[in-house]
């Protein structure tokens, strides 16, 4: 799956609703929006799960029904509110997010106690986790007597890939609201309208990124990160000998570095500012000691990400590999789908007709299998090097699949 992308949506401007951010899943909107409007409890329950596949907008979402149901002004939300909830300000408002791999049993003792105080200036507790799927059985059993017996005025929001990540005894007790990927055109439709770039360039991310809303994001406004994936599908393309796979497995690990430093400069930068505005502390002015816990803790949280984003680099890179080789399968199947990577038409041509489908299924199996060996802390560049050994095309002088020697 695309590794999870965490961008800041714009507050939505005076008159606006905090739904308008969001793209390609009507049906979710009208059944949040619909709750946070309610006055009946038909409509509104005290937990809600919030599924769907990388990408779909899962926290996004979740943000915005947290802002609406904090609102005083209804379930369109107003500008002030929300602007406290992007920046995990709100009185109301309790967060548990986390870049590690499990959530800690500590984590959720810490947020189920403060699910149990009243709210202070709005009608309801809000209590968001996002990756609930992170969490072990035991650390689900201590979520699970929240919400077995939830305070009056306390809402929980949880966010998954899947309801079928989470313990049966947990499903029982939610409501679920299913997301779908949006479509090519939905979040090109958005970027273009939220990021300000050309139809052109909105299309080409909103395709290259599969529809995955932050990646999106990222290719449309970052030139760098486009020229990184543009590398890495030209890189597999031309694999032809054992001496270019382990030339290329090396250089697809500098790109995934190079792209995971730039991601976690960029977020550590934006998180620090949006931290530093919540304290009343300038940019660039001094901290005062009393605030000083709160930004180390900031560091800290920084630095433990800092462990993972070469992996989701290597995720992110995968991720493009396996649409390359769907667009290569695609055509030798004659299937007529649209490709993914259509500037690479005619080269993605010459590497159907140069191999076979069968081959090609074999070369996606092999991506998958390298996922789950980099998973399992199989070193990255051996996980790598045997992947591209089974994507591996030999020269053909006609294109008739006949190696060159």
């Amino acid at each position: 799956m695309p590794a999870a992308q965490t961008s800041v949506r714009p507050v939505p401007a005076a008159g606006s609703s905090v739904w308008d951010d969001l793209t390609g899943q009507p049906d979710a909107i009208a059944t949040l929006r619909a709750a946070a409007g309610a006055t009946a409890t038909a409509a509104m329950t005290h937990a809600w799960l919030i599924t769907g596949p990388p990408g779909s907008g899962r926290s996004n979402l979740a943000y915005a029904f947290a802002a609406a149901l904090l609102s005083p002004d209804g379930p369109d939300g107003d500008e002030a509110t929300t602007r406290e909830v992007q920046a995990r300000t709100h009185p109301d408002l309790s967060v548990l997010s986390t870049e590690r791999v499990i959530i800690s049993i500590d984590e959720v003792r810490s947020l189920v106690s403060s699910s149990q105080f009243s709210p202070s200036v709005s009608r309801f507790r809000v209590m968001v986790i996002e990756d609930a799927d992170r969490m072990s059985e035991r650390t689900s059993n201590v979520l699970l007597k929240a919400l077995e017996e939830p305070p009056e005025r306390t809402v929980w929001i949880l966010c998954a890939p899947s309801d079928a990540d989470l313990l049966p005894t947990i499903r029982s007790r939610v409501r679920t609201v299913r997301l779908r990927v949006p479509s090519v055109a939905d979040v090109a439709g958005l970027i273009e309208r939220r990021d300000g770039v050309t139809g052109e360039i909105a299309e080409r991310a909103a395709r290259h990124a599969q529809s995955h809303i932050g990646m999106a994001h990222r290719l449309a406004t970052n030139e760098e990160a486009r020229a990184r994936r543009e590398e890495t599908l030209e890189l597999a393309l031309g694999i032809r000998t054992v001496a270019d796979v382990i030339a290329g497995a090396a250089r697809l690990l500098e790109i995934a570095g190079a792209d995971a430093k730039a991601i976690t400069e960029e977020r550590d930068a934006e998180e620090r500012a949006h931290t530093l505005q919540s304290l009343g502390v300038q940019e660039g002015g001094s901290v005062p000691p009393g605030l000083r816990a709160q930004l180390r803790q900031l560091e800290d949280d920084q630095k433990r990400r800092a462990t993972r984003s070469l992996r989701d680099g290597i995720d992110r890179i995968l991720t493009d590999l396996l649409s390359l080789y769907r667009d290569i399968l695609m055509l030798q199947l004659d299937s007529g789908a649209e490709l993914v990577n259509a500037e690479l038409a005619e080269r993605l041509l010459a590497a159907a007709q140069a191999s076979s489908a069968a081959a090609t299924l074999a070369t996606m199996d092999a991506v998958q299998t390298a996922r789950e060996r980099i998973d399992g802390n199989v070193a990255p560049a051996l996980a790598l090097e045997a992947m591209l050994v089974t994507a591996r095309r030999p020269r053909t002088a006609d294109g008739a699949g006949r190696e060159i020697r």
